[in-house]
């Protein structure tokens, strides 16, 4: 049987995508290809050694990414359901040639386990072909998972390098805890050209913008 792992990278950021990853293997060859590359949660690697494991994982192996704009993510009722739908877009396009079962295996993002099954299901075309497992931490208890984590989080990195490229500014990881990160939405508030990186609706966003209007109408 082949399998799917999946996973994320960037739900929290307030700045930039948030990106979906999934990678397919030979389910007996998990353990022994995958794992004994050195997959693991890409959290527990350094940008070195998730730069070497990335190329190898993509060359290697069928994977697509699916990325979720700060606009799309700003749109979305709920972002949860929009990492649903983006995991149901992964597993369609790597279940288009597929005639057997397939087992998919996500790290699920809710703690509703089963009602967030469930939205993804719906997604999902093959659904007779797809036996799905959604788990918290499956980034650590399945290679292919950890994999497939490795390449969102290289993906989203490599976006972000674009990014900086293209407006010309270094804003930093893109997290609400980075001090670049907060100085840069504050320096930049209300310039147009920053609108595509910025998701408006996270609350970091929102209290930076409620003092520089405040400032505003105080110096009016």
């Amino acid at each position: 049987m082949k399998k799917i792992g999946i996973d994320d990278a960037g739900r929290g950021p307030v700045l930039g995508p948030m990106v979906l990853a999934g990678l397919m293997v030979d389910d007996e060859k998990e353990e022994v290809e995958l794992k004994a590359r050195g997959a693991k949660d890409s959290k527990l690697l350094t940008r070195a050694q998730r730069g070497k494991l990335v190329k190898i994982f993509r060359e290697d192996y069928k994977y697509h990414v699916e990325i979720a704009e700060p606009k799309e993510i700003d749109e979305f009722p709920n972002l949860n359901n929009l990492e649903a739908v983006k995991c149901g877009l992964v597993i369609n396009n790597l279940m288009k040639d597929e005639t057997e079962k397939v087992k998919v295996v996500v790290d699920c993002p809710s703690v509703n386990i089963k009602a967030w099954g469930d939205y993804l299901m719906d997604t999902i075309v093959k659904k007779d072909l797809v036996d799905l497992h959604c788990e918290h931490k499956a980034d650590f208890y399945h290679p292919s998972v950890s994999a497939a984590s490795i390449i969102a989080k290289e993906t989203r990195e490599e976006r972000l390098k674009e990014l900086k490229k293209e407006l010309g500014v270094n804003f930093g990881s893109g997290y609400p805890a980075d001090p670049r990160t907060k100085d840069f939405l504050v320096e930049t508030f209300g310039e147009k050209k920053y609108d595509s990186l910025i998701r408006k609706s996270w609350s970091t966003y929102k209290k930076i913008a409620d003092k520089c209007d405040q400032k505003k109408l105080f110096y009016l």
